[in-house]
């Protein structure tokens, strides 16, 4: 069964498609995973695109998107992380491949803000720390590894983050009434939020 798991930013999504992905023997893909990792021209294309300051447009993500689907690890089934994020992007990807039900991992506004606004990074190891969900610091501001002065990035703050939801909300809200969706709430503990997809999925598998 193929799957795709939206939500907004902080809802946790990308953590539960990680899971749900090893629990069901399935292939976790997040596009942002996918063009971190290209190598060679595409790498250059992609480039191209970022170091210009406009987003990489649908057709080279559709691009290496289908690359990757056409692996035969794939065959069993793939959970896609945050795409589609709109419905050009639905549109095309049904050409592609049959989707068979969408998670839309819910938290409201508020909550997304502060979860993402409390996040910070070490400049130095990259590890990541929150202050307000686990892990934190055990000094505010400090890395526990080598004492470095934690760090924001600059789409994390509560202004850039209320932009991006305003992003979401129109561009994403459209895809989950295209998709058979199920509803999950993802202000639960991850253990619980994981729970009630693992009952979802062995219900939706029933009647498959």
């Amino acid at each position: 069964m193929n799957f795709v798991f939206v939500g907004p930013q902080g809802s946790g999504k990308g953590t539960q498609a990680k899971i749900i992905a090893q629990k069901n023997n399935l292939i976790h893909i997040s596009t942002g995973d996918l063009l971190r990792a290209l190598t060679g021209e595409l790498k250059k294309e992609a480039e191209s695109y970022t170091n210009s300051g406009n987003l990489v447009p649908d057709e080279f993500i559709l691009k290496i998107l289908k690359h990757r689907l056409e692996k035969s690890d794939c065959a069993n089934g793939v959970i896609l992380d945050g795409y589609p994020r709109n419905m050009h992007q639905a549109c095309e990807l049904e050409k592609m491949m049959k989707i068979d039900n969408a998670f839309n991992i819910q938290i409201s506004d508020e909550e997304a803000v502060k979860r993402i606004s409390g996040r910070f990074s070490c400049p130095k190891c990259g590890v990541g720390y929150n202050t307000h969900t686990e892990p934190k610091p055990k000094n505010p501001g400090i890395c526990d590894h080598d004492g470095e002065k934690l760090v924001q990035r600059k789409d994390d703050t509560q202004e850039a983050v209320k932009k991006r939801l305003e992003d979401y909300h129109k561009e994403t809200t459209p895809i989950i009434k295209f998709y058979n969706t199920v509803k999950v709430n993802g202000e639960q503990p991850i253990e619980k939020v994981t729970q009630d997809i693992e009952k979802a999925i062995k219900f939706l598998r029933m009647f498959k």
